[in-house]
Protein backbone atom coordinates (compact mmCIF):
# COMPACT_ATOMS: atom_id res chain seq x y z
CA UNK A 1 0.00 0.00 0.00
CA UNK A 2 1.51 3.40 -0.91
CA UNK A 3 2.70 5.59 1.93
CA UNK A 4 0.20 8.15 3.26
CA UNK A 5 0.96 11.22 5.40
CA UNK A 6 0.15 10.49 9.07
CA UNK A 7 -2.42 13.28 9.40
CA UNK A 8 -4.26 12.18 6.24
CA UNK A 9 -4.06 8.55 7.38
CA UNK A 10 -5.82 9.41 10.64
CA UNK A 11 -8.50 11.54 8.94
CA UNK A 12 -9.38 9.14 6.14
CA UNK A 13 -12.30 6.74 6.47
CA UNK A 14 -11.37 3.39 7.90
CA UNK A 15 -13.88 1.55 5.69
CA UNK A 16 -15.44 2.87 2.49
CA UNK A 17 -18.18 0.85 0.79
CA UNK A 18 -19.45 2.10 -2.54
CA UNK A 19 -22.27 0.69 -4.71
CA UNK A 20 -22.03 -2.77 -3.14
CA UNK A 21 -24.26 -5.41 -4.70
CA UNK A 22 -24.35 -9.02 -3.47
CA UNK A 23 -26.40 -11.80 -5.05
CA UNK A 24 -26.75 -15.45 -4.05
CA UNK A 25 -27.65 -17.78 -6.93
CA UNK A 26 -29.00 -14.84 -8.90
CA UNK A 27 -31.07 -13.37 -6.04
CA UNK A 28 -29.85 -9.92 -4.97
CA UNK A 29 -29.65 -9.49 -1.19
CA UNK A 30 -27.66 -6.22 -1.01
CA UNK A 31 -28.37 -3.40 -3.49
CA UNK A 32 -26.26 -0.32 -4.30
CA UNK A 33 -25.10 0.02 -0.71
CA UNK A 34 -22.69 2.80 0.24
CA UNK A 35 -21.44 3.66 3.73
CA UNK A 36 -18.32 4.78 5.61
CA UNK A 37 -16.88 3.72 8.95
CA UNK A 38 -14.78 6.50 10.47
CA UNK A 39 -11.81 6.02 12.80
CA UNK A 40 -12.82 5.69 16.45
CA UNK A 41 -16.60 5.81 15.90
CA UNK A 42 -19.40 3.35 16.56
CA UNK A 43 -21.62 2.90 13.52
CA UNK A 44 -24.79 0.84 13.95
CA UNK A 45 -26.32 -1.11 11.09
CA UNK A 46 -29.93 -1.90 12.01
CA UNK A 47 -32.83 -3.72 10.38
CA UNK A 48 -34.89 -6.88 10.59
CA UNK A 49 -33.61 -10.37 9.86
CA UNK A 50 -33.00 -10.80 6.14
CA UNK A 51 -32.38 -7.09 5.53
CA UNK A 52 -28.76 -7.72 4.51
CA UNK A 53 -26.94 -6.48 7.61
CA UNK A 54 -24.76 -9.56 8.16
CA UNK A 55 -24.09 -9.98 4.43
CA UNK A 56 -22.76 -6.42 4.38
CA UNK A 57 -20.49 -7.12 7.36
CA UNK A 58 -19.22 -10.36 5.86
CA UNK A 59 -18.46 -8.49 2.63
CA UNK A 60 -15.96 -6.30 4.48
CA UNK A 61 -13.90 -9.34 5.45
CA UNK A 62 -14.75 -11.20 2.23
CA UNK A 63 -16.23 -14.09 4.21
CA UNK A 64 -19.10 -14.81 1.81
CA UNK A 65 -19.06 -18.25 0.14
CA UNK A 66 -17.45 -18.36 -3.31
CA UNK A 67 -19.98 -20.77 -4.81
CA UNK A 68 -23.11 -19.05 -6.10
CA UNK A 69 -22.11 -15.58 -4.81
CA UNK A 70 -21.76 -12.61 -7.15
CA UNK A 71 -20.36 -9.38 -5.70
CA UNK A 72 -19.85 -6.03 -7.42
CA UNK A 73 -18.89 -2.58 -6.18
CA UNK A 74 -16.08 -1.54 -3.88
CA UNK A 75 -15.08 -2.25 -0.27
CA UNK A 76 -11.92 -0.41 0.81
CA UNK A 77 -9.93 -0.56 4.03
CA UNK A 78 -7.65 2.48 4.42
CA UNK A 79 -7.94 2.97 0.67
CA UNK A 80 -7.03 -0.65 -0.13
CA UNK A 81 -9.57 -2.57 -2.22
CA UNK A 82 -10.75 -5.78 -0.55
CA UNK A 83 -13.06 -7.15 -3.25
CA UNK A 84 -10.86 -9.42 -5.31
CA UNK A 85 -7.92 -9.09 -2.89
CA UNK A 86 -5.53 -12.03 -2.61
CA UNK A 87 -5.91 -14.66 0.12
CA UNK A 88 -2.60 -13.52 1.66
CA UNK A 89 -3.79 -9.90 1.87
CA UNK A 90 -7.08 -10.91 3.49
CA UNK A 91 -5.36 -13.21 5.97
CA UNK A 92 -3.22 -10.29 7.19
CA UNK A 93 -6.36 -8.23 7.82
CA UNK A 94 -8.74 -10.84 9.27
CA UNK A 95 -8.44 -11.04 13.03
CA UNK A 96 -5.53 -8.63 12.92
CA UNK A 97 -6.68 -5.20 11.65
CA UNK A 98 -10.38 -6.13 11.34
CA UNK A 99 -11.97 -8.59 13.79
CA UNK A 100 -15.49 -9.93 14.18
CA UNK A 101 -17.64 -11.34 16.97
CA UNK A 102 -20.75 -13.32 16.16
CA UNK A 103 -24.27 -13.67 17.53
CA UNK A 104 -24.00 -17.20 18.94
CA UNK A 105 -20.62 -17.86 20.57
CA UNK A 106 -21.42 -21.53 21.21
CA UNK A 107 -21.40 -22.21 17.47
CA UNK A 108 -18.42 -19.92 16.84
CA UNK A 109 -16.11 -21.44 19.44
CA UNK A 110 -14.56 -24.86 18.88
CA UNK A 111 -16.11 -27.27 21.43
CA UNK A 112 -13.00 -29.50 21.33
CA UNK A 113 -10.46 -26.80 22.20
CA UNK A 114 -9.81 -25.04 25.50
CA UNK A 115 -10.23 -21.28 25.82
CA UNK A 116 -6.45 -20.87 26.07
CA UNK A 117 -5.84 -22.76 22.82
CA UNK A 118 -8.49 -20.85 20.87
CA UNK A 119 -7.22 -17.40 21.83
CA UNK A 120 -3.64 -18.61 21.48
CA UNK A 121 -4.19 -19.60 17.83
CA UNK A 122 -4.91 -15.96 16.92
CA UNK A 123 -1.81 -14.73 18.76
CA UNK A 124 0.39 -17.36 17.12
CA UNK A 125 -0.92 -16.69 13.61
CA UNK A 126 -0.72 -12.90 13.64
CA UNK A 127 1.82 -12.07 16.36
CA UNK A 128 4.02 -15.16 16.46
CA UNK A 129 3.43 -15.43 20.21
CA UNK A 130 3.64 -18.81 21.93
CA UNK A 131 4.45 -20.40 25.26
CA UNK A 132 4.52 -18.21 28.38
CA UNK A 133 4.34 -14.96 26.40
CA UNK A 134 1.11 -16.08 24.77
CA UNK A 135 -0.35 -17.27 28.08
CA UNK A 136 0.46 -13.94 29.72
CA UNK A 137 -1.28 -12.09 26.87
CA UNK A 138 -4.32 -14.42 27.08
CA UNK A 139 -4.66 -13.75 30.81
CA UNK A 140 -4.38 -10.02 30.11
CA UNK A 141 -7.14 -10.25 27.51
CA UNK A 142 -9.44 -12.29 29.77
CA UNK A 143 -8.98 -9.72 32.53
CA UNK A 144 -9.65 -6.93 30.02
CA UNK A 145 -13.06 -8.39 29.09
CA UNK A 146 -14.02 -9.02 32.71
CA UNK A 147 -13.62 -12.80 33.06
CA UNK A 148 -13.42 -13.59 36.77
CA UNK A 149 -10.45 -15.71 37.90
CA UNK A 150 -8.98 -15.95 34.38
CA UNK A 151 -6.23 -18.39 35.43
CA UNK A 152 -8.92 -20.96 36.28
CA UNK A 153 -10.64 -20.46 32.90
CA UNK A 154 -7.63 -21.16 30.68
CA UNK A 155 -8.27 -24.90 30.50
CA UNK A 156 -12.07 -24.55 30.38
CA UNK A 157 -14.09 -25.57 27.31
CA UNK A 158 -16.95 -23.49 25.85
CA UNK A 159 -19.69 -25.71 27.31
CA UNK A 160 -18.30 -25.05 30.80
CA UNK A 161 -18.96 -21.31 30.52
CA UNK A 162 -22.17 -19.30 30.69
CA UNK A 163 -23.53 -17.46 27.65
CA UNK A 164 -22.13 -14.15 28.87
CA UNK A 165 -18.73 -15.68 29.59
CA UNK A 166 -18.59 -17.26 26.12
CA UNK A 167 -19.36 -13.92 24.51
CA UNK A 168 -16.59 -12.30 26.58
CA UNK A 169 -14.18 -14.96 25.34
CA UNK A 170 -15.22 -14.17 21.76
CA UNK A 171 -14.51 -10.49 22.41
CA UNK A 172 -11.12 -11.38 23.92
CA UNK A 173 -10.25 -13.37 20.78
CA UNK A 174 -11.31 -10.46 18.58
CA UNK A 175 -9.22 -7.98 20.58
CA UNK A 176 -6.13 -10.19 20.73
CA UNK A 177 -4.33 -8.28 17.93
CA UNK A 178 -5.73 -4.85 18.85
CA UNK A 179 -7.78 -4.38 15.64
CA UNK A 180 -8.71 -1.00 14.23
CA UNK A 181 -12.23 -2.20 13.49
CA UNK A 182 -14.38 -4.58 15.53
CA UNK A 183 -17.51 -5.88 13.79
CA UNK A 184 -20.09 -7.03 16.35
CA UNK A 185 -22.85 -9.06 14.64
CA UNK A 186 -25.86 -9.20 17.02
CA UNK A 187 -23.47 -9.69 19.97
CA UNK A 188 -26.16 -9.65 22.69
CA UNK A 189 -29.29 -11.14 21.06
CA UNK A 190 -29.00 -14.54 22.75
CA UNK A 191 -28.23 -13.07 26.20
CA UNK A 192 -30.31 -12.02 29.21
CA UNK A 193 -31.00 -8.32 29.69
CA UNK A 194 -28.55 -7.96 32.59
CA UNK A 195 -25.82 -9.74 30.62
CA UNK A 196 -26.68 -7.66 27.53
CA UNK A 197 -26.09 -4.51 29.50
CA UNK A 198 -22.74 -5.74 30.83
CA UNK A 199 -21.55 -6.74 27.32
CA UNK A 200 -22.59 -3.35 25.90
CA UNK A 201 -20.82 -1.52 28.73
CA UNK A 202 -17.76 -3.63 28.00
CA UNK A 203 -17.83 -2.88 24.26
CA UNK A 204 -18.33 0.82 24.87
CA UNK A 205 -15.47 1.06 27.38
CA UNK A 206 -13.12 -1.01 25.18
CA UNK A 207 -13.88 1.13 22.15
CA UNK A 208 -13.06 4.28 24.08
CA UNK A 209 -10.01 2.81 25.81
CA UNK A 210 -8.48 1.29 22.68
CA UNK A 211 -9.64 3.98 20.24
CA UNK A 212 -10.98 1.40 17.80
CA UNK A 213 -13.96 1.66 15.46
CA UNK A 214 -17.03 -0.46 16.13
CA UNK A 215 -19.56 -1.64 13.54
CA UNK A 216 -22.55 -2.83 15.58
CA UNK A 217 -25.15 -4.94 13.78
CA UNK A 218 -28.47 -5.25 15.57
CA UNK A 219 -32.24 -5.31 15.22
CA UNK A 220 -32.68 -3.88 18.74
CA UNK A 221 -32.78 -0.09 18.56
CA UNK A 222 -32.88 0.19 22.34
CA UNK A 223 -29.35 -1.23 22.45
CA UNK A 224 -28.15 0.87 19.53
CA UNK A 225 -29.18 4.16 21.09
CA UNK A 226 -26.98 3.54 24.12
CA UNK A 227 -23.71 3.07 22.23
CA UNK A 228 -23.74 4.29 18.59
CA UNK A 229 -22.76 7.69 17.19
CA UNK A 230 -24.32 7.07 13.75
CA UNK A 231 -27.00 4.69 12.49
CA UNK A 232 -27.69 3.17 9.06
CA UNK A 233 -31.15 1.61 8.68
CA UNK A 234 -31.38 -1.30 6.22
CA UNK A 235 -34.41 -2.80 4.57
CA UNK A 236 -34.50 -5.45 1.84
CA UNK A 237 -30.80 -5.02 1.10
CA UNK A 238 -30.82 -1.22 0.87
CA UNK A 239 -29.94 1.58 3.27
CA UNK A 240 -33.12 3.63 3.61
CA UNK A 241 -31.80 6.15 6.15
CA UNK A 242 -28.46 7.32 7.57
CA UNK A 243 -28.32 9.76 10.47
CA UNK A 244 -26.63 10.67 13.71
CA UNK A 245 -28.00 8.47 16.47
CA UNK A 246 -30.00 11.07 18.41
CA UNK A 247 -31.37 12.62 15.21
CA UNK A 248 -32.68 9.23 14.09
CA UNK A 249 -34.36 8.53 17.41
CA UNK A 250 -35.89 11.98 17.85
CA UNK A 251 -36.92 12.64 14.22
CA UNK A 252 -36.76 9.55 11.97
CA UNK A 253 -37.46 10.48 8.33
CA UNK A 254 -38.16 7.14 6.66
CA UNK A 255 -41.42 5.25 7.41
CA UNK A 256 -39.45 2.03 7.99
CA UNK A 257 -37.27 3.73 10.63
CA UNK A 258 -40.46 4.91 12.31
CA UNK A 259 -41.82 1.36 12.16
CA UNK A 260 -38.72 -0.04 13.89
CA UNK A 261 -38.86 2.61 16.60
CA UNK A 262 -42.55 1.81 17.17
CA UNK A 263 -41.95 -1.94 17.35
CA UNK A 264 -41.82 -2.26 21.16
CA UNK A 265 -44.64 -4.59 22.35
CA UNK A 266 -47.27 -2.41 23.99
CA UNK A 267 -50.75 -2.72 25.40
CA UNK A 268 -52.28 -4.35 28.44
CA UNK A 269 -53.14 -7.91 29.35
CA UNK A 270 -56.52 -9.20 28.14
CA UNK A 271 -59.38 -8.12 30.42
CA UNK A 272 -60.65 -11.15 32.38
CA UNK A 273 -63.40 -11.50 35.00
CA UNK A 274 -62.86 -15.24 35.57
CA UNK A 275 -62.09 -16.25 39.18
CA UNK A 276 -61.76 -20.03 38.75
CA UNK A 277 -58.27 -21.37 39.49
CA UNK A 278 -56.99 -23.60 36.68
CA UNK A 279 -53.52 -24.36 38.04
CA UNK A 280 -52.28 -24.49 41.61
CA UNK A 281 -48.71 -25.42 42.51
CA UNK A 282 -47.41 -25.78 46.07
CA UNK A 283 -43.82 -26.20 47.27
CA UNK A 284 -42.58 -27.54 43.92
CA UNK A 285 -38.91 -28.58 43.81
CA UNK A 286 -36.69 -30.11 41.13
CA UNK A 287 -33.13 -31.29 41.66
CA UNK A 288 -30.49 -32.73 39.34
CA UNK A 289 -27.57 -34.99 40.40
CA UNK A 290 -24.11 -33.44 40.09
CA UNK A 291 -22.11 -36.65 40.47
CA UNK A 292 -20.75 -38.77 43.27
CA UNK A 293 -21.21 -42.43 44.08
CA UNK A 294 -19.15 -45.25 45.63
CA UNK A 295 -17.06 -43.47 48.25
CA UNK A 296 -18.25 -39.97 47.51
CA UNK A 297 -21.49 -38.51 48.71
CA UNK A 298 -23.93 -37.66 45.93
CA UNK A 299 -24.46 -33.93 45.35
CA UNK A 300 -27.53 -32.30 43.83
CA UNK A 301 -28.38 -29.01 42.17
CA UNK A 302 -31.76 -27.70 43.30
CA UNK A 303 -32.93 -26.01 40.10
CA UNK A 304 -36.42 -25.26 41.45
CA UNK A 305 -36.63 -24.68 45.18
CA UNK A 306 -40.05 -24.74 46.85
CA UNK A 307 -42.04 -22.63 44.37
CA UNK A 308 -45.78 -22.04 44.83
CA UNK A 309 -48.10 -20.30 42.38
CA UNK A 310 -51.67 -20.24 41.07
CA UNK A 311 -53.25 -19.12 37.79
CA UNK A 312 -56.88 -18.23 37.10
CA UNK A 313 -58.69 -19.25 33.91
CA UNK A 314 -58.07 -16.90 30.99
CA UNK A 315 -55.15 -15.14 32.68
CA UNK A 316 -51.42 -14.97 31.96
CA UNK A 317 -48.79 -15.58 34.61
CA UNK A 318 -45.42 -14.13 33.62
CA UNK A 319 -42.40 -16.12 34.84
CA UNK A 320 -39.34 -13.87 34.73
CA UNK A 321 -35.64 -14.44 35.41
CA UNK A 322 -32.24 -14.84 33.81
CA UNK A 323 -30.99 -17.96 32.03
CA UNK A 324 -30.28 -20.64 34.60
CA UNK A 325 -32.73 -19.21 37.12
CA UNK A 326 -35.06 -22.22 36.82
CA UNK A 327 -37.87 -20.78 34.65
CA UNK A 328 -37.97 -23.48 31.99
CA UNK A 329 -37.35 -26.24 34.54
CA UNK A 330 -40.37 -24.99 36.50
CA UNK A 331 -42.53 -25.04 33.36
CA UNK A 332 -41.46 -28.55 32.41
CA UNK A 333 -42.08 -29.79 35.97
CA UNK A 334 -45.60 -28.32 35.95
CA UNK A 335 -46.33 -30.23 32.73
CA UNK A 336 -44.90 -33.36 34.39
CA UNK A 337 -42.06 -33.59 31.87
CA UNK A 338 -39.54 -33.63 34.74
CA UNK A 339 -39.60 -35.46 38.07
CA UNK A 340 -40.40 -33.17 40.97
CA UNK A 341 -41.64 -33.04 44.54
CA UNK A 342 -44.56 -30.94 45.74
CA UNK A 343 -48.19 -30.57 44.72
CA UNK A 344 -49.58 -29.82 41.22
CA UNK A 345 -53.34 -29.42 40.84
CA UNK A 346 -54.79 -28.79 37.39
CA UNK A 347 -58.51 -28.13 36.95
CA UNK A 348 -59.06 -29.45 40.47
CA UNK A 349 -57.21 -32.76 39.90
CA UNK A 350 -53.89 -33.73 41.52
CA UNK A 351 -51.34 -34.48 38.80
CA UNK A 352 -48.27 -35.15 40.94
CA UNK A 353 -49.23 -38.77 41.86
CA UNK A 354 -49.88 -39.77 38.21
CA UNK A 355 -47.49 -41.89 36.14
CA UNK A 356 -46.81 -41.32 32.43
CA UNK A 357 -49.70 -43.51 31.31
CA UNK A 358 -52.14 -41.79 33.66
CA UNK A 359 -50.90 -38.36 32.50
CA UNK A 360 -51.61 -39.03 28.83
CA UNK A 361 -55.29 -37.87 28.86
CA UNK A 362 -54.15 -34.59 30.45
CA UNK A 363 -51.57 -33.86 27.75
CA UNK A 364 -54.31 -32.62 25.43
CA UNK A 365 -55.22 -29.94 27.97
CA UNK A 366 -51.63 -28.77 28.56
CA UNK A 367 -49.70 -27.67 25.48
CA UNK A 368 -46.35 -25.92 24.98
CA UNK A 369 -44.77 -23.46 22.51
CA UNK A 370 -40.97 -23.38 22.53
CA UNK A 371 -38.40 -20.62 22.01
CA UNK A 372 -36.94 -21.78 18.69
CA UNK A 373 -39.67 -22.74 16.20
CA UNK A 374 -37.12 -23.97 13.67
CA UNK A 375 -35.71 -26.46 16.18
CA UNK A 376 -39.12 -27.60 17.48
CA UNK A 377 -40.75 -28.23 14.08
CA UNK A 378 -39.80 -31.36 12.15
CA UNK A 379 -38.14 -30.38 8.84
CA UNK A 380 -39.41 -33.62 7.25
CA UNK A 381 -43.09 -32.94 7.89
CA UNK A 382 -45.44 -30.53 6.15
CA UNK A 383 -47.26 -27.88 8.14
CA UNK A 384 -50.48 -29.89 7.91
CA UNK A 385 -48.73 -33.00 9.27
CA UNK A 386 -47.10 -31.02 12.10
CA UNK A 387 -50.37 -29.46 13.24
CA UNK A 388 -52.49 -32.59 12.87
CA UNK A 389 -50.04 -34.88 14.69
CA UNK A 390 -51.62 -34.06 18.06
CA UNK A 391 -55.10 -34.68 16.69
CA UNK A 392 -54.10 -38.17 15.56
CA UNK A 393 -52.95 -39.00 19.09
CA UNK A 394 -55.47 -37.19 21.30
CA UNK A 395 -58.56 -36.60 19.14
CA UNK A 396 -58.79 -39.16 16.31
CA UNK A 397 -61.16 -38.16 13.52
CA UNK A 398 -61.61 -38.57 9.77
CA UNK A 399 -59.07 -37.16 7.33
CA UNK A 400 -61.57 -34.54 6.12
CA UNK A 401 -62.37 -33.42 9.69
CA UNK A 402 -58.67 -33.26 10.54
CA UNK A 403 -57.95 -31.15 7.46
CA UNK A 404 -60.84 -28.82 8.33
CA UNK A 405 -59.43 -28.28 11.82
CA UNK A 406 -55.95 -27.57 10.40
CA UNK A 407 -57.43 -25.00 8.00
CA UNK A 408 -59.35 -23.30 10.82
CA UNK A 409 -56.40 -23.08 13.18
CA UNK A 410 -54.16 -21.66 10.42
CA UNK A 411 -56.76 -18.95 9.89
CA UNK A 412 -56.77 -18.34 13.65
CA UNK A 413 -53.02 -17.68 13.68
CA UNK A 414 -53.10 -15.51 10.57
CA UNK A 415 -51.59 -17.91 8.01
CA UNK A 416 -52.92 -18.82 4.58
CA UNK A 417 -54.38 -22.37 4.76
CA UNK A 418 -53.11 -22.94 1.21
CA UNK A 419 -49.56 -23.06 2.63
CA UNK A 420 -50.31 -26.11 4.79
CA UNK A 421 -48.57 -28.46 2.35
CA UNK A 422 -45.26 -26.60 2.58
CA UNK A 423 -42.33 -27.37 4.91
CA UNK A 424 -41.03 -25.25 7.84
CA UNK A 425 -37.92 -24.03 5.99
CA UNK A 426 -40.18 -22.27 3.48
CA UNK A 427 -41.45 -19.85 6.16
CA UNK A 428 -39.96 -16.89 8.03
CA UNK A 429 -39.16 -17.06 11.75
CA UNK A 430 -42.39 -15.28 12.70
CA UNK A 431 -44.45 -17.56 10.46
CA UNK A 432 -42.80 -20.66 11.96
CA UNK A 433 -43.72 -19.46 15.43
CA UNK A 434 -47.32 -19.04 14.28
CA UNK A 435 -47.21 -22.66 13.07
CA UNK A 436 -45.93 -23.74 16.50
CA UNK A 437 -48.78 -21.82 18.16
CA UNK A 438 -51.27 -23.47 15.76
CA UNK A 439 -49.92 -26.91 16.67
CA UNK A 440 -50.63 -26.23 20.35
CA UNK A 441 -53.94 -24.45 19.72
CA UNK A 442 -55.54 -27.13 17.53
CA UNK A 443 -56.15 -29.35 20.58
CA UNK A 444 -58.08 -26.52 22.32
CA UNK A 445 -56.00 -26.75 25.52
CA UNK A 446 -56.96 -25.15 28.81
CA UNK A 447 -53.33 -24.22 29.56
CA UNK A 448 -50.47 -23.19 27.25
CA UNK A 449 -46.86 -22.97 28.38
CA UNK A 450 -45.09 -20.31 26.28
CA UNK A 451 -41.34 -20.78 26.83
CA UNK A 452 -39.55 -17.68 25.48
CA UNK A 453 -41.83 -17.71 22.38
CA UNK A 454 -40.63 -14.34 21.05
CA UNK A 455 -36.96 -14.09 22.05
CA UNK A 456 -35.66 -15.46 18.72
CA UNK A 457 -37.73 -12.96 16.69
CA UNK A 458 -37.23 -9.39 15.46
CA UNK A 459 -38.94 -6.66 17.48
CA UNK A 460 -41.52 -5.98 14.75
CA UNK A 461 -42.38 -9.70 14.58
CA UNK A 462 -42.45 -9.93 18.39
CA UNK A 463 -45.09 -7.22 18.45
CA UNK A 464 -47.20 -9.16 15.93
CA UNK A 465 -46.89 -12.46 17.86
CA UNK A 466 -47.77 -10.78 21.18
CA UNK A 467 -50.87 -9.23 19.55
CA UNK A 468 -51.79 -12.67 18.15
CA UNK A 469 -51.41 -14.38 21.54
CA UNK A 470 -53.61 -11.77 23.21
CA UNK A 471 -56.24 -12.11 20.46
CA UNK A 472 -56.31 -15.93 20.82
CA UNK A 473 -56.50 -15.67 24.60
CA UNK A 474 -59.48 -13.33 24.36
CA UNK A 475 -61.21 -15.50 21.74
CA UNK A 476 -60.75 -18.91 23.39
CA UNK A 477 -60.29 -18.05 27.07
CA UNK A 478 -56.75 -19.52 27.10
CA UNK A 479 -54.61 -19.60 30.23
CA UNK A 480 -50.92 -18.87 29.68
CA UNK A 481 -47.73 -19.54 31.59
CA UNK A 482 -45.44 -17.03 29.86
CA UNK A 483 -41.72 -17.64 30.46
CA UNK A 484 -39.43 -14.82 29.39
CA UNK A 485 -36.48 -12.61 30.27
CA UNK A 486 -37.89 -9.85 28.01
CA UNK A 487 -39.73 -7.55 30.39
CA UNK A 488 -41.32 -5.44 27.63
CA UNK A 489 -43.08 -8.52 26.29
CA UNK A 490 -44.11 -9.69 29.78
CA UNK A 491 -45.55 -6.27 30.57
CA UNK A 492 -47.71 -6.41 27.44
CA UNK A 493 -48.95 -9.95 28.17
CA UNK A 494 -49.11 -10.81 31.87
CA UNK A 495 -51.80 -10.19 34.47
CA UNK A 496 -49.58 -11.46 37.28
CA UNK A 497 -45.88 -12.32 37.44
CA UNK A 498 -43.29 -14.06 39.53
CA UNK A 499 -39.56 -13.26 39.47
CA UNK A 500 -37.23 -16.23 39.92
CA UNK A 501 -33.58 -16.18 40.97
CA UNK A 502 -31.53 -19.31 41.66
CA UNK A 503 -34.65 -21.49 41.67
CA UNK A 504 -36.60 -19.39 44.18
CA UNK A 505 -39.37 -16.82 43.82
CA UNK A 506 -37.99 -13.48 45.03
CA UNK A 507 -41.01 -11.38 44.05
CA UNK A 508 -44.60 -11.96 42.95
CA UNK A 509 -47.77 -9.96 42.44
CA UNK A 510 -49.89 -8.19 39.86
CA UNK A 511 -47.61 -7.31 36.95
CA UNK A 512 -48.42 -3.57 36.99
CA UNK A 513 -47.50 -3.44 40.69
CA UNK A 514 -44.21 -5.26 40.16
CA UNK A 515 -43.28 -2.97 37.25
CA UNK A 516 -44.35 0.23 38.99
CA UNK A 517 -42.95 -0.53 42.46
CA UNK A 518 -40.50 -3.48 42.47
CA UNK A 519 -39.59 -4.57 46.00
CA UNK A 520 -36.62 -6.89 45.52
CA UNK A 521 -33.16 -5.59 44.43
CA UNK A 522 -32.94 -8.32 41.76
CA UNK A 523 -36.24 -7.20 40.20
CA UNK A 524 -34.99 -3.60 40.18
CA UNK A 525 -31.77 -4.78 38.50
CA UNK A 526 -33.75 -6.58 35.78
CA UNK A 527 -35.94 -3.53 35.15
CA UNK A 528 -32.92 -1.21 34.97
CA UNK A 529 -31.15 -3.54 32.55
CA UNK A 530 -34.23 -3.78 30.32
CA UNK A 531 -33.93 -0.08 29.52
CA UNK A 532 -30.15 -0.38 28.97
CA UNK A 533 -29.20 3.06 30.36
CA UNK A 534 -25.39 3.13 29.91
Amino acid sequence: MPSTPVREYVRMNLIEIRDLNVAFSGQTVVRNLSLDVRPGECLALVGESGSGKSVTAHSILQLLPDAGTHTTGSVKYRGQELIGASAATLQKLRGNRIAMIFQEPMTSLNPLHSIEKQIGETLLLHKGLGGKAAQARILELLELVGIQKPQERLKAYPHQLSGGQRQRVMIAMALACEPELLIADEPTTALDVTVQRKILLLLKSLQQRLGMSLLLISHDLNLVRSIAQRVCVMRAGEIVEQADCEALFTAPRHPYSQLLLDAEPVGDAVCVDERETVLEVNDLSVQFPLGGGLFRRKRYLRAVDGISLSVQRGKTLGIVGESGSGKSTLGQAILRLLDSTGSIRFQGEALDPLNNQQMRPWRKQMQVVFQDPYGSLSPRMTVAQIISEGLEVHAPCSLAERDAQVIQVLKDVGLDPATRHRYPHEFSGGQRQRIAIARALVLKPALMLLDEPTSALDRTVQKQVVALLRELQDKYGLTYLFISHDLAVVRAMAHDMIVIKDGKVVEHGASHEVFDAPQHPYTRELLAAAHIPL
